[in-house]
């Protein structure tokens, strides 16, 4: 059974007549009768009673009236609250992140969106390094976070802020009084904290290397994110070398910069151009609020 089987019959059953409940539906009068008839054959029953000079509604068809009618209806609701959901849907913004500090990071500018562009949902996903990779290339999310040495080789990149390479510990940690260190002063300082690759990158790994294999393994506390090596830290366990977020210090610590290491570009990447307007609008608001 289907709306065009019905229309015919309800047309029919208004005019009681072929000929004009086909000029009412804009069809041939043949075309009618063959919607009708098939409609017939399917609920097993005579729905009009046709002779040369009229037509009438059978009792089966007068029952079928009051149903007819009903679902035509459903059927018309039905089709206009699909189009309306598909024509006020937010538009969907996939945001993908390495870690519970990108998400920090993106706060501010998620506010103003929120504020700016009211039809526009953001996704947010917080996965590992590869599997977010993998999510940009299938289109799962629009635009991630990463350092620029980390992102996909044909990705494109916007630098969002610049972050000194610093040891990090507390305030009460021997190393708290300098002003800045040099991986020298670092090697016999005692127990470091360290990343897994994945957690940082390739270079910040390096010389996080160079750490790890001067002192024993007592001396190293090896962590699976960045929230794990904070604790540790906070904690007064371990000092830690890692990318400085002005944005995101945390009260009681102490940041200290190695000036012999440049400073690492971090940022947005996103597969293709930036024209979609909600992933536009987004990048502009990164570049304002960081």
């Amino acid at each position: 059974m289907n709306t065009t089987q019905l229309e015919c019959f309800m047309a029919v059953a208004d005019f009681l007549n072929f000929s004009r409940a086909a000029e009412h539906l804009r069809l041939t009068q043949p075309a009618v009768s063959h919607q009708v008839r098939t409609l017939e054959d399917e609920l097993g029953v005579a729905l009009f009673r046709r002779t040369s000079k009229s037509v009438r509604l059978t009792q089966e068809g007068q029952l079928f009236l009051q149903y007819a009618g009903e679902i035509l209806r459903t059927a018309r609701i039905s089709v206009t609250q699909v189009r309306q959901c598909r024509t006020s849907r937010p538009q969907k913004l996939g945001v993908g992140c390495r870690s519970a500090a990108d998400l920090r990071l993106l706060r501010p500018a998620l506010e103003r969106l929120r504020r700016e562009e009211p039809g526009v949902q953001p996704q947010l996903r917080l996965v590992p390094s590869g599997s977010l990779d993998n999510l940009l290339a299938e289109g799962d999310v629009q635009v991630m976070f990463a350092f620029q040495e980390a992102i996909p080789k044909n990705a494109s990149y916007q630098e969002l802020v610049r972050c000194p390479v610093a040891c990090v510990c507390r305030g009460d940690h021997p190393l708290a009084e300098a002003e800045e260190l040099t991986l020298e002063e670092l090697k016999g300082a005692g127990t470091i904290a360290a990343c897994r690759p994945s957690a940082c990158p390739p270079s910040l790994f390096a010389i996080q290397g160079q750490l790890v294999t001067t002192r024993p393994p007592e001396q190293v506390l090896f962590c699976d994110s960045q929230e794990v090596l904070f604790t540790l830290v906070e904690t007064g366990y371990a000092f830690a070398v890692m990318a400085d977020f002005p944005q995101l210090r945390r009260p009681g610590l102490r940041y200290l910069p190695l000036a012999e290491y440049p400073p690492l570009s971090y940022g947005a990447a996103w597969l293709g151009d930036s024209r979609a307007p909600a992933l536009r609008r987004f990048l502009a608001l990164l570049r304002d609020t960081l």
